[in-house]
């Protein structure tokens, strides 16, 4: 959601996703609450993230996720200009960025 969104966000839905303990319990709290097509679309835009995490290009990202252009550049700003959720994320899941090349 942007940041500079006018409307009061309810922090109830993330209090509880906080109280589950497991893969298994968190599969079936987001089962419960999205669609299939929710959910695939949001495990789609998570695999972009890491894959341009990883350094990969738009056409190999394509390619293993059949994610849009749109798709790409969406998660891709995300990772830019969000909020920085992908980034706390992936440094407490060890998922770093390619060495820069010199």
């Amino acid at each position: 959601m942007n940041k500079h969104s006018k409307k009061k966000r309810s922090t109830d839905m993330y209090t509880a996703i906080l109280q589950l303990k497991t893969e298994e319990e968190c599969m079936k709290f987001f089962d419960d609450l999205c669609t299939v097509t929710e959910l695939q679309a949001m495990e789609q835009r998570y695999q972009v993230a890491v894959l341009l995490e990883q350094g990969l290009i738009y056409n190999d990202i394509l390619e293993q996720t059949g994610a849009s252009s749109a798709t790409i550049s969406r998660v891709n700003r995300s990772l830019q200009y969000g909020a920085d959720g992908y980034s706390i994320a992936f440094e407490r899941l060890g998922i770093k960025k390619p060495a820069e090349k010199l």
